[in-house]
């Protein structure tokens, strides 16, 4: 290998070694609301440290790369998409430390019935799953695999839409509960950003293997 292909290299173990990190988080902090574990919140919030750490090495690594080597083409590509991915990566990071601080700062839990109406314990699973595809989908890069996060952030979308509707309704009918509800919305409103952090590393993993750009692409004869 070259000096160049070995940075190469080192970027993407490194990135993958803070996707895992993330995507662990993620599923610890779906864990802790859950079963309302203080314990494990405050784990989550600890390791936003961690998170906050790999991105700004990674920063510095790829910068050095694009002052000694001078990346040309596909490598050039892939250090432009690692430096997004990572930007992408450190605000999915936040999200779950976020998260985690609600669970922390709610004294008597969640309603089970109201997280039921609202399906949050799905909209988890769809954000920690398309986590987990767009990472493969990078890791080997499979720009169909990539592709299919589309589809997925649409399905999560449409679960917001309808969790706000549950929210709403909730909000009227059980107004002396309203804070608990409003902590409910914003987790709701946190994971559908999950899902467009995992679109938007779909779009530069396309972009580096293929040299297509897909941000901000309008579908044709769409009504608005």
């Amino acid at each position: 290998m070259t000096q160049l292909e070995d940075e190469i290299q080192n970027l993407k173990e490194e990135l993958i070694d803070l996707w895992l990190l993330v995507n662990l988080q993620l599923e610890k902090t779906q864990q802790s609301l859950f079963s309302m574990d203080n314990d494990l919140a405050r784990e989550i919030i600890a390791n936003e440290k961690r998170v906050n750490s790999y991105e700004l090495k990674l920063d510095r690594n790829c910068e050095n790369v694009f002052a000694l080597f001078s990346p040309v083409a596909m490598d050039l590509r892939f250090v432009l998409a690692v430096l997004k991915i990572n930007t992408n990566l450190e605000r999915t990071g936040d999200i779950a430390a976020e998260i985690a601080k609600f669970v922390k700062d709610i004294e008597d839990g969640f309603e089970k019935s109201l997280l039921e109406a609202a399906n949050v314990k799905e909209m988890f699973e769809v954000s920690i799953f398309m986590m987990s595809n767009v990472l493969e989908a990078f890791e080997k890069e499979d720009t169909k695999l990539a592709r299919k996060i589309f589809k997925q952030d649409e399905t999560l979308d449409k679960i917001t839409k309808k969790a706000n509707g549950v929210i709403a309704k909730y909000c009227k009918e059980q107004p002396d509960n309203i804070e608990q509800a409003l902590y409910l919305l914003s987790i709701i409103q946190k994971l559908e950003r999950v899902g467009d952090q995992a679109k938007n590393m779909a779009e530069e993993t396309i972009f580096y293997i293929e040299a297509k750009v897909l941000k901000h692409k309008s579908k044709p004869n769409k009504k608005k």
